[in-house]
């Protein structure tokens, strides 16, 4: 089967009938080609070219072929983009284009779609802070792209408008065009995401200049990766805009074209030489550098210390926080089971770590190694010495002497209301059930007009504040004490919360079961029906009505922090995504909840 052949062009700026002239020349030359690839600012810098776009955008004009592109600013772009996305046809997430006309797709935000068999990653927009609606590219657009990154297989294409800082680096200077430099149309979080994502060609525009480096090589991959950066359409330098390529995808190669490095191949421009020259145990990539808080991926680089062995150690959270990595033996930090069985042992992790605790007292975690008898988890159900373990070892129990009473806010019959501790955002809130059980879906189902009250409660109160509740609920197995997150979105954000769960969801392989009620009681009764005690599940009731319901298979890898996770990316605050990172003194706790006990006072159904 023939390659693919692709054009690749860069700043279009509405210059319309200049590119596909030229491209309808190429085309009949060294044609047919399979599509065009636009990276930089694909709309016009001046009014009076609007016109030419919009015969394209309406259909007085046609384009020749398969035109993507990622660089949604510019005149007209608002009234364009803000159309096609209105589109029933273009609803959800259509990584690989939303239509703008016949032949013209937008690439919205962040993605990866396959193309004739090559790998296409794109990000979309640039690096801006001003709020506006298109142009821009997200928190959740990078997130999104380092969850591509953990993925197997090899990324053919990378698309991003601006170029990667540091690109020039180990560079051949005669090749570097005149003027070219980090300090304008250069972007750092680009050159993180390269070094993640790891792709064989990078394309960028915005520079106004065309400039194809030498191949260099990536840390912990084999293949080279050759970026290609693009000029202007109709640029007054007559500098190359336009570019063509015919690329083997990389699932059909063989290992020795994939490794194949050419003779001028430079060591990688984002990693500095000491870096690259340590032994492969000891690199690090760039990306990892200062990323690592990234909701993706948990380490605890803060609090490294030394063993006898002198090897610096950290731990994986995403490991020890749910039992697997995406990154698996790629991992920069340990995957140490017994580790983590100590910490689902509520073992501190400083006194695993280092034999000591400096929080003393303070700290509410055990300061002794269990052994397997003390592992309430593996207990018989039923027992009721277990139980009566449980309830005095347990964080949740009001009965134990390890509860945060300082942030319960208000106490029912059957539940409970506590501020979370290490809270996402504020007003981060836990129901609880006052009994000692597993989930709430086990208790009695009158105890369910308690919960629902609750709930409601605190719906109109995030309401009150311009803000939308979500509740969501990880129930384990192994799991001792229930409690169901309410967590407040801003409304703004509120109705792509499916979206983003969904797509969440499909990083890590699974599709949630989803189901819309007209309220809340008969949401929670379908849970009960779809609940199985043999198996963990999780469960995301969102402010639309919809159920989001995934039953987890025995062996399957979840990360018991997946909803937190997921709401920390949607509201850019993925180093908040751990807990742990967020902890606070007790004198500020105390203050919080004796605060939202006062705003939440009117609305407190156990009041």
């Amino acid at each position: 089967m023939a390659s693919p052949r692709i054009l690749l062009c860069g700043d279009v700026l509405g210059r319309l009938n200049q590119l596909f002239k030229r491209v309808n020349s190429v085309n009949k030359s060294a044609g047919p080609f399979d599509a065009l690839f636009c990276v930089g600012q694909f709309f016009p810098d001046e009014p009076d070219r609007l016109d030419e776009l919009m015969d394209y955008v309406e259909g007085r004009a046609q384009v020749p072929l398969p035109t993507y592109f990622i660089g949604d600013y510019g005149v007209g772009a608002p009234k364009v983009l803000s159309a096609v996305s209105r589109n029933s046809a273009n609803q959800g997430f259509k990584m690989d284009g939303f239509k703008v006309c016949d032949n013209l797709f937008w690439l919205k935000g962040s993605g990866m779609f396959t193309f004739h068999g090559l790998s296409v990653a794109y990000l979309s927009g640039r690096q801006l802070s001003n709020g506006q609606q298109f142009g821009t590219y997200s928190q959740i657009d990078i997130d999104t792209l380092r969850a591509f990154a953990e993925e197997p297989g090899i990324v053919d294409f990378f698309l991003s408008n601006e170029w990667p800082s540091g690109i020039t680096n180990r560079a051949t200077a005669s090749d570097i065009p005149a003027g070219i430099s980090d300090s304008s149309g250069s972007d750092s979080t680009v050159s993180q995401l390269v070094a993640e994502i790891k792709p064989r060609y990078h394309i960028a525009g915005t520079k106004g200049a065309y400039y194809a480096r030498e191949p260099y090589c990536n840390v912990d991959a084999v293949h080279v990766t050759r970026f290609l950066g693009l000029a202007s359409v109709g640029n007054k330098e007559k500098q190359k805009f336009l570019h063509a390529l015919s690329p083997t995808p990389s699932s059909t190669m063989a290992a020795a074209e994939i490794s194949a490095k050419p003779p001028n191949t430079t060591l990688s421009p984002y990693t500095l030489v000491d870096q690259v020259d340590r032994p492969k145990e000891t690199t690090k990539r760039a990306s990892d550098i200062g990323l690592d808080s990234q909701y993706w991926r948990y380490d605890v680089s803060s609090k490294r210390q030394k063993h006898g062995n002198g090897d610096t150690n950290k731990v994986c959270f995403k490991f020890i926080s749910s039992g697997t990595c995406p990154r698996g033996e790629k991992c920069n930090f340990p995957h140490d089971a017994d580790a983590r069985e100590q910490f689902l042992r509520g073992v501190c992790l400083d006194f695993i770590i280092k034999g000591k605790c400096e929080k003393g007292p303070d700290c509410n975690f055990k300061h002794s190694l269990q052994d397997d008898g003390e592992n309430h988890s593996r207990k018989r159900p039923g027992s009721s010495n277990a139980n009566a373990n449980r309830s005095k070892e347990c964080w949740f129990c009001l009965s134990s002497p390890n509860v945060e009473s300082h942030l319960v806010t208000s106490i029912g019959e059957n539940f409970y209301c506590a501020l979370a501790k290490g809270p996402l955002v504020q007003d981060h809130v836990l129901i609880i059930p006052v009994e000692h059980m597993p989930n709430t879906l086990s208790l009695p189902a009158d105890s369910e007009i308690e919960l629902g009250k609750f709930q409601n409660s605190l719906k109109v109160y995030y309401k009150n504040q311009g803000k939308e509740a979500v509740f969501f609920e990880w129930i384990s197995i192994r799991g001792t004490h229930a409690n169901l997150q309410a967590v407040p979105v801003p409304s703004s954000k509120a109705a792509i919360l499916k979206d983003i769960f969904t797509l969440a969801a499909e990083k890590l392989g699974f599709e949630f079961v989803t189901k819309k009620f007209s309220n809340n009681s008969e949401g929670r009764k379908w849970l009960r029906t779809q609940f199985d005690k043999n198996f963990s599940c999780f469960y995301v009731e969102l402010p639309e009505g919809s159920i989001l319901l995934h039953l987890i298979e025995e062996n399957e890898k979840f990360p018991a922090q997946f909803g937190r996770e997921v709401v920390a990316g949607l509201l850019n605050v993925a180093d908040r995504a751990d807990w742990r990172n967020c902890t606070i003194g007790k004198v500020e706790e105390t203050k919080l909840a004796e605060n939202f006990k006062k705003r939440f006072q009117v609305f407190d159904p156990s009041q």
